[in-house]
């Protein structure tokens, strides 16, 4: 008798108010969660959703994260003449960064999804925006705490050679301060890839959402929480072994 077959034999006599053994209870719940009409390709869908989603905000909080840190820095270390425009916009961007970091993410999901993109039914990519916004407003404070921590020697010896602010801040002063935020932004990358989960609240169809589909169907949460705990486990578990070696191959290269 094969799987199918033996789940078929315990649900039927289930149906009939027979009590299974644990063992055989506990067989045909995860059968139902995973196996049954292929429910686990459900599962896969919703991590390669969860994938792209928390690929779509990290790229949007890295590329905005480092924006508005790098007009902060720019604007913090002005001496003596100050640009007004650079200060308006300064200003701005604190309001930004304060009103986020200030604002539970769920409120912002709420708020992106019933409210500015209350006309779209792509709650997946509104999900995906509304992560990338949240996350630079605390990568940008990530960034700008490692920039400003290099020493401001770094500067002045990259401007004493003739380099603009340009240049020496992105062969000079970013390159070192990478090194010092990288463990800082990898957990803000984690916390993100789990943050995705959230996005369930407004209809993005990630993994949890799956989940959701399956406990639905066979009104039983164990397997379907367990089995999505688990993939983010391991999810967030790649992530750390691939940021450690990244860490070490720069720890390498310092040496040398």
């Amino acid at each position: 008798m094969n799987l199918a077959q033996q789940f078929e034999t315990l649900s039927e006599l289930a149906r009939n108010g027979e009590v299974l053994p644990f063992w055989q209870d506990v067989f045909v719940k995860f059968y139902q969660a995973f196996l049954y009409e292929d429910r686990w390709t459900q599962y896969i869908q919703g991590v390669g959703t969860t994938l792209l989603v928390t690929a779509m905000a990290l790229a949007i909080g890295v590329i905005l994260g480092s924006v508005v840190a790098l007009v902060r820095v720019t604007h913090d270390q002005q001496r003596r003449r100050r640009n007004p425009v650079l200060g308006v916009v300064n200003a701005v961007l604190k309001v930004y960064v304060t009103v986020i970091r200030g604002t539970p993410m769920m409120v912002q999901l709420l708020i992106m999804s019933m409210v500015i993109f209350a006309s779209s039914r792509n709650y997946t990519m509104v999900g995906a925006l509304t992560l990338g916004i949240n996350s630079g407003a605390y990568v940008s404070e990530i960034i700008r705490g490692g920039l400003m921590a290099v020493d401001p020697g770094q500067m002045e010896a990259g401007r004493s050679l003739g380099l603009d602010y340009l240049t020496t801040m992105v062969r000079i002063v970013i390159p070192q301060a990478i090194r010092s935020i990288l463990p800082s932004l990898g957990n803000e990358f984690i916390i993100l890839l789990k943050d995705t989960s959230l996005i369930t609240t407004i209809g993005g169809k990630e993994l949890l959402y799956a989940a959701q589909g399956v406990m639905n169907r066979t009104y039983e949460a164990m397997f379907p929480l367990l089995g999505t705990a688990a993939i983010y486990l391991v999810l967030v578990m790649i992530f750390t072994w691939l940021l450690g070696k990244l860490e070490r191959r720069l720890a390498q290269s310092d040496r040398r």
